[in-house]
Parts: C-alpha cells; sequence; structure tokens
C-alpha cells in the first residue's frame, strides 16, 4: 500500500531538512522576499521554495532507491518520481502558514501525507510538524492518531463549541462570517495554520475548525487523518463527498470539523454561502 518503504521516517527526515532550512532563514530578510507563484495559485515565498526544495532532495533519495510515486505539493504542483507508484501519492504543504512563518509568528507547519490512490479516503499516513512548539502529529489509518508518539486518547473536542478556530481569515471575510456564529461558538481563535487548527481540534484544544475561504488537498490531506481517525467529523460541504475529494491542486471547498456531523451542518449553515 505504500511502496515498501517507511515514510514515517522519511516524513521525519523531511521535516529535519525543512527545520535546517528555517536556521538558515531566519527572518523576514531571508524568508518573505516572493520568487514567483505555486501551481497552487498562491504567490511563493523564499521560504515556501526553500522548504518545498527540501522536501524533494529527501523524495529524490527514497525514489533513488527504487520506490515510485507522485508528489503533489503547494509549489510545484504535481511531479512523478520514478515509475509513478502505481496510484501512490504523497501530499504536501511545505509551509502551512506561510504568513506566520514569514513574519516569525511561531504557528506553522510542514503537512505530508501517504495515500494508495487518488481520494481523501486514500490517505493512509498523515503527518504534521509543529515548527514553532515542535510537536510531532502522526495518524495511521486504522490505528489511531499520536502527538510526540503518544495515542491521542484524552479528551476530544466538547459538542457545545466552547472555542471555534476560524482559518483562511482575510479580514473581509472575517467581518462578513463571525456574527453568524453568536450563540453557536463562545469564543474564538484565529491561528493562522489550516493544518495545525486541525490538529488541535483532534486533541481537543479547539472544539470546531471552519476555513473561511475554500481550502486545497493539500491544506487537508494530512490532519484531516488525526481528526478522523478520533472519530471527528471532517466535511468540504461546497464540494461533497469528503471521502472522494480528489489529491490535487484543483478542488476547493470550504473546511468545517468538530465533534460531530450534526455540528459541521450548523456551522456550514451558518457560513452562508460561498464568496
Amino acid at each position: 500500500m505504500t511502496g515498501g518503504v517507511d515514510w514515517l521516517a522519511v516524513c521525519r527526515e523531511a521535516a529535519a531538512d525543512v527545520g535546517r532550512v528555517l536556521g538558515e532563514l531566519p527572518t523576514r530578510l531571508e524568508r518573505e522576499p516572493r520568487v514567483g507563484d505555486g501551481e497552487g495559485g498562491d504567490e511563493t515565498t523564499a521560504v515556501d521554495a526553500a522548504a518545498e526544495a527540501a522536501v524533494v532532495r529527501r523524495l529524490e533519495e527514497v525514489a533513488a532507491g527504487g520506490a515510485g510515486f507522485t508528489l503533489v505539493s503547494e509549489e510545484l504542483g504535481e511531479r512523478a518520481f520514478g515509475d509513478g507508484g502505481d496510484g501512490l501519492r504523497i501530499v504536501c504543504d511545505p509551509i502551512d502558514g506561510s504568513l506566520n512563518a514569514k513574519r516569525g509568528i511561531p504557528f506553522f507547519s510542514l503537512a505530508l501525507a501517504v495515500a494508495s490512490g487518488p481520494r481523501m479516503e486514500d490517505v493512509q499516513l498523515g503527518f504534521v510538524q509543529d515548527y514553532g512548539s515542535g510537536e510531532q502529529w502522526v495518524a495511521r489509518r486504522g490505528e489511531g492518531a499520536f502527538l510526540d508518539e503518544r495515542p491521542l486518547d484524552g479528551p476530544g473536542p466538547k459538542e457545545r463549541i466552547e472555542i471555534l478556530s476560524f482559518e483562511a481569515t482575510r479580514t473581509d471575510l472575517v467581518a462578513e462570517r463571525v456574527a453568524g456564529m453568536v450563540g453557536l461558538a463562545y469564543r474564538t481563535r484565529i491561528m493562522g495554520s489550516l493544518a495545525l487548527s486541525l490538529c488541535h481540534l483532534a486533541a481537543g484544544r479547539v472544539d470546531a475548525v471552519v476555513s473561511l475561504k475554500p481550502a486545497r488537498s493539500v491544506d487537508i490531506a494530512a490532519a484531516q487523518l488525526l481528526v478522523r481517525e478520533r472519530g471527528l467529523a471532517i466535511d468540504l460541504p461546497d464540494d461533497p463527498p469528503f471521502r472522494d475529494a480528489p489529491l490535487d491542486l484543483a478542488a476547493r471547498s470550504r473546511v468545517v470539523a468538530a465533534a460531530t456531523p450534526a455540528l459541521c451542518a450548523e456551522l456550514y449553515a451558518r457560513l452562508g454561502s460561498s464568496s
């Protein structure tokens, strides 16, 4: 299913590689310059490009050992390694929370997912490295979710939303949507990394996550497995069903995640139509 490669070890090595890149680009002066536009449609900054290059170099080493797979990544799009791997896909966001990363706010991550096919349902391994806290989040399909190698088995999110985490938060989108959450969510957090916010949901640190603009597979493929392995609900309500969401850069939908499907439906209803 995963090509005979220890993909968790590869993810950890890639995370260390990106960590070294961050050390080589310590401030805004090095991280912030725009170097182009990614295949996902967003601008590519120096830190995005350097982080992705580090991951690609690590994957090239894996491919040199005989493995075949297709990489789907935020900046370069899709690239086949070896023979393409008979459906094996690596889905990567080299820096999830790029604005935080380039401004020096310690809440951003590397997100990597390993999938046996082209759909969200095919994700077998999810890996998220938090470069602020140093926490490492891992999920294996059917085997559970883990934080720093310890099972996530403590209290989950509350069914009455005490803390709602908004992501993809341009000021205008927050202004348009936050009033609709009054009476459903008691408090709001805006932290700046969708992958990490979903991990925090899996750990019960927040009670719901809403992306205010459409997300792509690279934004959620890794962290969604932690949410699902915890038995929680996550949906792409603009383009259902969730399990069939393609692991590519074309499909986009807003994201809602919470303790139950009913809460997800209520969150989406309060969001209103997509703008």
